[in-house]
């Protein structure tokens, strides 16, 4: 088993990064000039964007996400210490609004018929193999926190500290759910 959950991990972290890598958040810091807000929204937002999109499925509930993350930095702007905080508060603020549409969708769910979720853009789907819709396909299938804790390892490229900071669980939570996850995304990837 632990050689198939090394083939999973070796799949989700090419298909992860390979998303990381169609990042067009460029934008330079320019040196002597402290960073803005809009600075920081040049940089990380396109990345934020797909962070959500990872977590919740939905590019325009996405895009609405980030949307709160950027509105309340500006809100908690004057406390942060630097543009790391500043970055790691938005990496926060997404998962922990993603958390919050998930909950709202499960609810809505339980009081409302079924729809047909939005799909992936044509273009984004177009730039990965089958292989790697694959296993985009099955991320959306695993429990929140499964998916969460793999998003950021392999997409945010997140150490074991940060993904518990961002998630609020300890390490060997972090630790523990990153293995369950592989065995299921495993059993998913070889059951398709």
């Amino acid at each position: 088993m632990a050689g198939n959950t090394r083939g999973a991990e070796r799949v989700v972290e090419q298909t992860l990064s390979r998303l990381r890598a169609l990042d067009t958040s460029s934008a330079a810091e320019v040196p002597g000039r402290p960073l803005t807000l809009e600075d920081l929204y040049r940089q990380h937002r396109a990345r934020m964007v797909r962070l959500a999109v990872l977590l919740v499925d939905d590019p325009a509930t996405a895009e609405d996400v980030v949307q709160e993350a950027f509105t309340g930095l500006y809100r908690n702007w004057s406390g942060l210490r630097d543009a790391k905080a500043a970055v790691a508060y938005l990496r926060t603020a997404v998962v922990n609004s993603s958390r919050s549409v998930l909950r709202r969708r499960k609810t809505s769910r339980e009081y409302q018929p079924p729809h047909q979720v939005n799909a992936r853009s044509a273009e984004s789907l177009a730039m990965l193999s089958t292989e790697h819709q694959a296993v985009v396909s099955a991320l959306a299938q695993l429990p929140r926190r499964q998916r969460e804790v793999l998003v950021l390892r392999y997409y945010g490229n997140l150490s074991e500290a940060e993904i518990a900071e961002a998630t609020g669980v300890s390490r060997g939570t972090v630790k523990s759910t990153a293995s369950r996850a592989l065995e299921a995304l495993q059993k998913l990837l070889t059951t398709n």
